[in-house]
């Protein structure tokens, strides 16, 4: 797998509502900057990702215009446009933003996220 491959991993992981997929694409020190909070616990992650799906039901999360701005063999940074659709309180709610993520080349030769930084628009 390649570092586009894992980033269509990850978007394909989180579209499945089931942290447990997450957490496989997830390095073991990986941290988040969300727009209000800053995870740095596997357990901070997993809480943020599960009270998000719980708060915007059947939520889908995409990435556009990924543009893959430093990429050498064993790191890839990207950035991109993130847009979500789903149901807020039973109303259909979309949204947009701007994401990093950074990807790393883990001991067994996987790519792995070990930051994102999320801010909306």
């Amino acid at each position: 797998m390649n570092y586009e491959e894992a980033l269509k991993q990850y978007l394909q992981a989180t579209n499945s509502h089931d942290f447990s997929n997450v957490r496989k694409v997830l390095h073991k020190d990986a941290i988040y900057w969300f727009s209000d909070k800053t995870c740095t616990t596997m357990i901070e992650i997993q809480n943020y990702f599960e009270t998000a799906w719980d708060i915007i039901k059947e939520e889908i999360y995409t990435a556009k215009d990924v543009r893959w701005i430093a990429t050498d063999q064993n790191t890839a940074t990207c950035i991109y446009t993130y847009h979500y659709q789903g149901y807020h309180n039973g109303k259909f709610v979309s949204g947009n933003g701007r994401a990093t993520n950074i990807f790393i080349r883990s001991n067994d030769n996987e790519w792995q996220l070990i930051h994102e930084h999320l801010s909306s628009l």
